[in-house]
């Protein structure tokens, strides 16, 4: 009787922790969402020409928008050909001290970033399809080529517990994007 006691108490403390665990996630995505919305709020009123665009778990704020009839925009397994600066989101705005990723020099510059692999400081071109991180998969689905602006998404959305190159576990991150070209094949 004592060890099914035990066992049964073990369980429930396993529990327990694993609410209090789920808990605390979610309390860390309800903060980085708190701090994605400001950015957003900010951005807006600070380009009255700005459009944002909800899809999924990702945040669009585009500054420069082409929308145009003319241009066609990014679908499902399409590919873009884009620059970008991706920062991790740890407050209410961006700088040169959060870049993790880009291949833009002047980005790379201002993070003071050694710049002798100079072969990355060129457009990438990615396919929007399950390759990407559903935020950031999310946030492209739409853009067209001249668009300019931010995709915005909480770590749930990213790379969730695990740590990716520079980019700690459970980031929220912010991709600052120009695109290039949409390729329709």
């Amino acid at each position: 009787m004592k060890r099914s006691t035990l066992i049964l108490a073990a369980g429930l403390a396993a529990a327990a922790i694993a609410a209090c665990t789920k808990q605390s996630l979610q309390a860390t995505f309800d903060k980085q969402t708190t701090y994605i919305e400001n950015f957003v709020t900010a951005r807006m009123k600070a380009d009255t020409n700005a459009t944002l665009t909800r899809n999924g778990g990702a945040y669009r704020v585009t500054l420069h928008d082409t929308l145009s009839p003319l241009r066609d925009s990014l679908q499902w397994g399409q590919k873009v050909s884009l620059h970008y600066g991706c920062y991790t989101l740890t407050s209410n705005s961006v700088g040169a001290s959060n870049l993790v990723a880009t291949n833009l020099k002047t980005l790379a510059k201002q993070a003071s970033w050694a710049l002798t692999d100079t072969t990355i400081f060129r457009p990438d071109t990615l396919t929007l399809d399950g390759s990407l991180v559903t935020g950031l998969a999310d946030g492209l689905l739409g853009v067209q080529a001249g668009d300019e602006g931010f995709i915005l998404f909480t770590g749930k959305y990213g790379y969730g517990k695990s740590e990716r190159g520079t980019i700690p576990a459970l980031s929220a991150l912010a991709y600052y994007f120009w695109i290039e070209e949409i390729f329709n094949e």
